[in-house]
């Protein structure tokens, strides 16, 4: 749609309320553009709310304030591998160095960003050339959400919310999970307890994660009077006579506003997690939406940017996750569970395929390379024994006494409903398991006697699991190689794996200022895309925790600093920046 006539007319308009968007935001208000933020959905957040939070930025201020400098010529490196030649120079580069500036922007922009690095949580490939052991995730503290406002109300919530006054801090959900191996753990289950406490005590309403993310993303955007609009789905993008995208029609209260953009629309509006005809037809072996991703995503800023001429790229990709998929449809994360010693996962041939404790996205494209092969991959099956119920978390099962009315499943006897669901199976022989998960008996034998050979030896000789720093990361750190030890006594268990995301990861075509490609390469003019919407900066690959939000809110960054006019990372603010102490900093 070409027109001159606009309902409003702003400098940049933001279409997307995650991380990317409001970032994009920010920046653009900085540097003196007039900015609206639309969101489709009646709640903000994106799919950035629904995440663990984390943001991959080597090089962040809060790594350099603890005196840890990653060498960013070993970063492009480390990017460059992992990406396999499917990302230009040119992006990659501009990720690393862009990604600290925007931390550093943010931090100085508002009271309200308040960011920490804690060294341990590896890169997801450290034993490479430029990958870190001590990792580069950046995390934002809790926050009270009584700090919103009525604004509380509209923030985005996980599909599957935790217990009143229950939130994990990043290093606390690693030692929740060895409550039955240190004293670390029962700590962090005491502090959940005392958690609980002062939330029915005070009425605390704590957020972790994601979810204090984008309510500090919130906060600032009121903070500098950047007007967001909920419930205002982006219909279409609007051209002049030369093709240059110069605004959008956005539905509000059930009109059909033009609103033109005098310096451009950025697309922030998630990837297409839920168009399950779209995802099938670039992936036919994704059966069902297993998508963790933000209900609304699907897909609107991408056929947007399609219908005025943009190319995409990577759409069979997502940023996957083995999951569990109970018969109510609800997903859990299958994490800690494949780093667990006592454990092996077996594909339709009753084989190992895979280094178990592997980054979910090499884990699940492992699983659709296996289906391809006519082997059944999708679902496979974790197997383990009552040891390992008894000592580790396994599907949400915390290994205590039981506890009556506790708001997870406690107690040493396996849950009758996991039984009676079918996605958890239990025998007392190799054969009879085999038969449950509909595999051949032999070939489940030799595997389970295989592995116990190796893990007796120390070393897994034929996946190498425990030899990478990310492996050990939820491991068993009483032992020798945290991520193995024999399988015992049975009755042994089998636990469902299916193909889960955290959304999908393919998009639009973008160069490095984050400016919409065509199918020739040739810049369409005023339109730029950012996060889900666009074709990832990672390729297939995910360098480490928090390697969708980091690119996100970075090239939302890259995007309204290039519509200002300017590459410098003061991005001409208009007037002082102040930094009064974030009220949690006290």
């Amino acid at each position: 749609m070409s027109s001159t006539e606009f309902d409003r007319v702003v400098d940049v308009l933001v279409v997307g309320s995650g991380g990317g968007g409001m970032t994009a935001a920010l920046t653009a208000q900085a540097a003196g553009l007039d900015t609206l933020v639309v969101e489709k959905a009646a709640q903000f957040g994106g799919s950035t709310a629904l995440s663990g939070g984390g943001i991959w930025v080597p090089g962040a201020p809060s790594q350099r304030r603890e005196g840890y400098v990653p060498d960013p010529e070993e970063t492009f490196t480390y990017l460059k591998r992992i990406t396999d030649g499917l990302v230009s120079d040119e992006r990659l580069r501009t990720y690393v160095d862009a990604a600290p500036e925007m931390m550093d922007f943010l931090e100085k922009r508002s009271r309200w960003f308040e960011f920490v690095w804690k060294p341990g949580y590896a890169d997801y490939y450290p034993e490479l050339p430029g990958g870190s052991a001590l990792g580069s995730t950046i995390n934002v503290p809790a926050i009270d959400l009584r700090k919103l406002g009525e604004d509380e109300q509209h923030l985005l919530q996980p599909l599957a919310l935790a217990p009143k006054g229950i939130w994990f801090a990043p290093k606390d959900l690693r030692l929740f999970y060895q409550v039955r191996q240190n004293w670390r753990g029962k700590a962090v289950l005491v502090k959940l307890i005392y958690r609980m406490f002062r939330a029915r005590v005070f009425g605390d309403r704590m957020a972790a994660i994601g979810q204090s993310l984008m309510a500090r993303m919130r906060l600032a955007l009121r903070e500098h009077d950047i007007p967001l609009w909920l419930g205002a789905p982006m219909t279409e993008l609007i051209t002049d006579v030369d093709g240059k995208v110069n605004g959008a029609v956005i539905e509000r209260d059930g009109k059909a506003l033009r609103i033109g953009a005098r310096r451009g629309v950025i697309l922030a509006a998630g990837g297409f997690d839920h168009d399950m005809d779209w995802r099938r037809e670039h992936l036919p072996e994704l059966d069902r939406d297993w998508s963790f991703g933000n209900p609304a995503a699907m897909g609107d800023g991408i056929r947007a940017g399609e219908k005025v001429g943009a190319g995409t790229d990577l759409l069979d990709e997502a940023w996957w996750f083995p999951a569990m998929c109970w018969p109510d449809g609800r997903l859990q994360f299958m994490l800690n569970e494949r780093m667990m010693p006592s454990q092996f996962v077996v594909n339709g041939a009753g084989e190992r395929f895979i280094n178990e404790a592997a980054p979910y996205m090499d884990f699940a494209h492992a699983m659709i390379d296996g289906q391809r092969t006519g082997v059944t991959h999708v679902p496979c099956w974790l197997v383990t024994d009552m040891r390992s119920f008894h000592r580790y978390v396994v599907g949400g099962h915390l290994p205590i006494p039981k506890i009556p009315f506790a708001p997870v499943p406690t107690g040493g006897k396996l849950p009758k409903a996991w039984l009676e669901s079918g996605i958890v199976k239990q025998a007392d022989s190799w054969e009879g398991l085999a038969e449950q998960i509909g595999v051949p008996p032999d070939a489940l034998h030799r595997t389970a006697t295989r592995f116990n050979e190796l893990a007796r030896s120390g070393h897994d000789d034929d996946f190498n699991r425990g030899d990478s720093a990310y492996d050990n990361y939820y491991g068993d750190p009483t032992l020798p190689n945290p991520n193995l030890h024999p399988i015992g006594k049975p009755p042994y268990l089998a636990f469902q794996i299916i193909l889960g995301d955290l959304g999908t990861s393919g998009g639009l075509r973008t160069d490095e200022h984050a400016r919409v490609l065509g199918g020739d390469d040739r810049v369409i003019d005023g339109l730029y895309a950012v996060g889900n919407n666009s074709a990832a900066v990672m390729g297939r690959s995910y360098a480490g925790a928090g390697a969708t939000i980091g690119p996100a809110m970075t090239f939302g960054y890259v995007a309204a600093r290039h519509m200002a006019g300017t590459t410098s990372n003061t991005i001409g603010l208009t007037g002082p920046i102040e930094t009064p102490s974030s009220p949690n900093r006290r």
